[in-house]
């Protein structure tokens, strides 16, 4: 590499870095988007050119690589305690009391915080660079969510200033409400089910395996403590808050020193109802002891910290009548209730609609139509009904039952044992339809390249496709017709889906979008059973004795192949010679049954690669070091799974010998 190309690195990512700051964290952008995507454009493109001087560290590494088949576990070094809860001024003096007599003096500082309704993580930093990120889990141990947490453009992948050479904070993740509201209006369009609440999408996206739709996602943080610092102790809270701003990290701006209880009165009935003109969730405040040797003092219950309280404001409530219950079918074919309100104005906005999640949370508030019930916003957001209020019910109507039949397409629902929801299984389902066949189109499954949402809508509304086997018949004047569809593009379309009849049992089967099976169980079945005909006919029993299937995906299996509308499905794609067939049956390959963990940076392969040999062998790559294991592949830097397969015993191979072995 020419000194100049890696001169030209270094200052690139220094300067989108210090943009980086300037925009996610301290909102006093310097330069426009257009020039940022300039200055990232010439980034990647040196980078494409010089692939051996990519690190983590990188700028372009913030958006996200391929799925994980799950999370590792994380300790924490220190426990990531929850606080204790107080709902009203007089518990709260309660906790300020216990504070004066333990410490013994009435001369106490306290800092107050907004209580970000989030999900707490904790970022560990070694050398001045972001190495892990976990949840809080049950506060010793959490799940590592580092490469989810590496999209977050606010979290910074090094730090700035005079840092320790070992660092770990804590933060709460969350999404703010207009970036929820724009993600929710985009699944209610894929016919996604949307998320209840802010932080239930902060969460779900945390926790993703794909941190490529994790960076999709509008997320933020607010740090706001230090769990572990190797170096000089911090004072008091409030210098950890600067020092942790110094470092790079966003701090809330609305901390503030309070220098008696009255302080903290004074501002929480500040807060009272302001928190609503904020564009995040914020449930109540955060009272700390500022004095770390105060801190320090006081000490900790198991569960909670005795120098810290959360104090709750409630929820607003609005009564309303329940007009109607009425069910609609998402994408998956979750069949959800829905009660038609009598308009009633609450927490900002006129309600005519709540969730009533499905009918198990029916059977538990007993709700009818006619009834009087209140309904609060959940995270300010969504509305659910919480209770009813008048249960007189003389010449009401009965008690509300979920439909025998889909309301789309009348095709049989199943509510699988141990879940709450109701599922419509016909893979034509209209309701369904449009995701669906985004899904089968996808890159993962029959790779069906230029066949997006914006195509898909329009196949769709205009009656053109109505399951998946009715884009093969689609012809070139088909699609030509469309809005905003050139010849070219029409011609282009037709050739991949013709090219997409060759992508093989494995994809085929993943394409379907049975419930439960993905990538690698469908590879599974492909190369257990070798042909759609011999699978379709599986019983459930031998389903539920293959390795990595078990009694819920065999259940799944069978309901899919069972269902009539999918065997005419399945009927009309052979008939339109779409290979059904797996090359290889399982046991071919010369790591039939072998179980794989890699950890560490391999030289000469990427992740991905490494797996997909191990695959293509017959073998299997998890995410986790177990008895179980056959080998740990070991990189550069390994992880704990090192210790672990050290410690279990387990054959340990160096890439070379991986190399070989392959």
């Amino acid at each position: 590499m020419s000194e100049s190309d890696r001169q030209k690195i270094e200052q690139f990512r220094k300067d989108i870095q210090r943009h980086d700051h300037l925009y996610y964290v301290k909102d006093q952008p310097e330069i426009t988007d257009r020039e940022y995507d300039r200055l990232m454009e010439q980034l990647k493109q040196l980078e494409a050119k010089h692939p051996e001087w990519v690190t983590p560290e990188s700028p372009t590494q913030r958006v996200g690589g391929a799925p994980a088949e799950g999370f590792d576990t994380v300790v924490h070094k220190v426990p990531m305690l929850s606080l204790d809860n107080t709902y009203n001024v007089e518990e709260l003096r309660d906790f300020h009391k216990r504070v004066v007599k333990n410490l013994g003096t009435e001369e106490i500082e306290y800092v107050v915080e907004l209580k970000i309704d989030g999900l707490g993580v904790s970022l560990t930093y070694k050398n001045g660079k972001f190495v892990q990120g976990a949840t809080r889990g049950d506060g010793k141990t959490g799940e590592d969510i580092t490469a989810n947490l590496r999209t977050i453009k606010s979290i910074p992948l090094t730090l700035a200033g005079k840092f320790p050479k070992e660092l770990e904070v804590r933060g709460e993740v969350y999404m703010n409400r207009k970036g929820f509201e724009k993600l929710n209006q985009q699944r209610e369009k894929n016919e996604e089910a949307p998320f209840a609440n802010p932080r239930n999408a902060a969460a779900g996206s945390l926790r993703l395996l794909d941190s490529r739709i994790t960076a999709s996602r509008p997320l933020d943080i607010w740090v706001y403590n230090v769990g572990y610092f190797e170096g000089p102790a911090f004072k008091s809270h409030f210098e950890m808050l600067e020092g942790l701003r110094e470092f790079g990290f966003r701090t809330n701006p609305s901390s503030r020193r309070c220098q008696s209880f009255e302080d903290i009165e004074k501002m929480i009935g500040e807060w009272q109802g302001k928190q609503a003109t904020l564009d995040y969730d914020v449930d109540g405040l955060v009272v700390k002891v500022n004095a770390i040797a105060a801190q320090n003092k006081l000490g900790s219950t198991n569960k909670h910290p005795r120098w810290a309280a959360a104090f709750k404001y409630e929820a607003e409530e609005a009564e309303t009548v329940v007009e109607k219950i009425n069910v609609q079918v998402g994408r998956t074919g979750a069949i959800t209730p829905v009660a038609e309100l009598t308009p009633v104005f609450v927490s900002g906005s006129t309600v005519s609609r709540a969730t009533l999640h499905n009918e198990d949370e029916i059977t538990k508030l007993d709700v009818r139509v006619g009834d009087k019930v209140v309904i609060i916003k959940a995270g300010e957001i969504i509305p659910k009904v919480v209770r009813v209020l008048d249960r007189d019910r003389k010449g009401r109507k009965p008690k509300f039952k979920m439909p025998k039949t889909c309301p789309e397409c009348d095709s049989k629902i199943e509510r699988p044992e141990g879940e709450a929801v109701w599922r419509c299984v016909n893979a034509a389902c209209p309701a369904q339809l449009k995701e669906r066949l985004l899904h089968f189109a996808s890159r993962n499954a029959m790779d069906i390249d230029h066949l997006g949402t914006a195509i898909v809508d329009q196949l769709v509304d205009t009656g053109k496709v109505k399951s998946f086997y009715q884009l093969y018949d689609l012809k070139l004047e088909d699609v030509s017709s469309l809005e905003r569809m050139a010849e070219k593009s029409a011609d282009n379309l037709i050739n991949a889906i013709e090219k997409s009849k060759q992508a093989g049992l494995a994809r085929l089967v993943y394409g379907l979008g049975i419930r439960h099976v993905g990538q690698r169980v469908a590879q599974v079945l492909a190369q257990t059973y070798g042909s759609m005909d011999t699978l379709s006919d599986a019983p459930y029993e031998d389903l539920e004795a293959i390795d990595e299937i078990g009694p819920k995906i065999a259940e799944s299996i069978r309901e899919f192949f069972d269902e009539k509308h999918n065997k005419k499905e399945l009927c009309k794609l052979k008939q339109h010679k779409l290979v059904m067939i797996q090359g290889q049956k399982a046991g071919g390959g010369n790591l039939s049954g072998k179980q794989f963990v890699l950890t560490g940076t391999l030289e000469s392969l990427t992740r991905d690669e490494a797996k997909r040999k191990i695959v293509e062998a017959g073998g299997r790559v998890t995410s986790s070091v177990s008895a179980k294991t056959d080998y740990v592949v070991a990189g550069a830097d390994p992880g704990s799974k090192l210790t672990k397969a050290q410690k279990l015993g387990v054959e340990i191979l160096t890439e070379k010998e991986f190399q070989k072995l392959i």
